[in-house]
């Protein structure tokens, strides 16, 4: 598994706990600068900055979903894919750091080992339009 993919991995339980558990993000960072993978502090710093930048942006972020996913209210979303979508357009609408395939290709992935069969294809379906509607896609 890359790194940043393990980084990822940390993240989406992260917004996944301050989302369902409604954890403070500072107790769940706190929490997960305990776990194995923060003594790579590349991979912890990659894992910090994209939790924090996805919380602080919920509200951004979510706008941006639901312009997209128009026959899904995001409360009535599985929580899982919920996180994941909103990890992954942090990723390209504010942090832009990796490719935008990439990070669908991530996100992809992520919603196939953690959440239902069909999650894949709908993740797949939310980022891309939103890659389209925001000219990201080359």
């Amino acid at each position: 598994m890359s790194k940043r993919r393990l980084a990822r991995e940390n993240c989406l339980q992260s917004l996944y706990s301050s989302d369902v558990a409604k954890l403070e993000p500072a107790s769940v960072l706190a929490s997960f600068q305990m776990e194995e993978f923060a003594e790579e502090l590349k991979v912890f710093e990659f894992y910090k900055t994209l939790y924090s930048t996805t919380v602080s942006n919920i509200p951004k972020i979510d706008e941006i979903i639901k312009k997209t996913s128009l026959n899904w209210e995001l409360d009535r979303m599985p929580a899982i894919d919920r996180s994941i979508l909103r990890m992954a357009v942090c990723e390209m609408m504010i942090l832009s750091d990796a490719p935008v395939a990439v990070i669908i290709d991530e996100a992809i992935e992520l919603a196939k080992k953690y959440s239902t069969e069909k999650s894949g294809k709908f993740v797949n379906g939310v980022l891309d339009g939103i890659a389209r509607q925001n000219n990201l896609v080359k």
